[in-house]
């Protein structure tokens, strides 16, 4: 009932961690590898690991690799996974038990901690905002409401894209409709907080979010 999607650009370092994390689930679900740069490092990982490699035509760009990878997912729970990230052991397991709680839930989120490069980072100011916004969506019997989601985003984006899982047999495709380049991710929340459905957040650290100069968020910021 759930697929990891990873987004996979060029030739990441990391990338095969996120694999390995991805593996080591407590609940197997599938892995598929999708990508708009296809070349032997990614062939090479995918028949290591036994993955499908999906190859999307054109030119790299962010917001069509997501609803590529979430496209070729065939499961209704698609988590867009990014290549530079690895997930916790107990992701998909709790996803699930979520998910058999409030079947009408649409977004599935949780907390994370910070990796620069391979080092743990020590919470910071800036995770502790995202938190503080966060807190309408951790009323779990009211935030299917429109106003108690819309809440969580008004003042900015605390919802850490990658760990997001998104109910596909109830959001269709394509996910990203934004004429945004970096703050899509905010954009199509906010738009899908005016539909039908829960966003449900967990509070528990099940993403190690990495960040490092390669990272194309840091490039958008810059």
């Amino acid at each position: 009932s759930h697929t990891f999607a990873i987004c996979a650009y060029g030739e990441s370092p990391y990338l095969e961690a996120c694999i390995r994390s991805l593996k080591r689930q407590t609940v197997k679900t599938r892995i598929i590898l999708c990508t708009s740069t296809p070349g032997a490092f990614l062939e090479n990982l995918a028949a290591r690991y036994k993955l499908s490699l999906y190859i999307r035509e054109g030119a790299s760009d962010i917001q069509e690799d997501w609803n590529f990878a979430y496209g070729k997912a065939d499961t209704d729970l698609v988590t867009i996974a990014h290549q530079d990230d690895c997930y916790h052991r107990d992701y998909a397991r709790t996803l699930l038990e979520c998910w058999e709680r409030y079947p009408d839930t649409t977004v599935f989120m949780t907390d994370c901690r910070i990796l620069k490069g391979n080092r743990l980072q020590k919470p910071d100011g800036v995770w502790r905002v995202k938190r503080l916004l966060r807190m309408p969506l951790r009323l779990h019997r009211l935030c299917h409401r429109t106003w108690v989601k819309r809440a969580a985003l008004v003042l900015g984006n605390p919802v850490i894209c990658p760990s997001c899982t998104y109910h596909k047999g109830t959001l269709g495709e394509p996910l990203f409709q934004s004429p945004n380049k970096f703050a899509l991710d905010w954009d199509t929340l906010w738009r899908l907080a005016g539909e039908p459905g829960r966003f449900l957040c967990v509070e528990r650290p099940l993403l190690y979010y990495r960040i490092h100069d390669g990272a194309t968020t840091k490039a958008c910021i810059v």
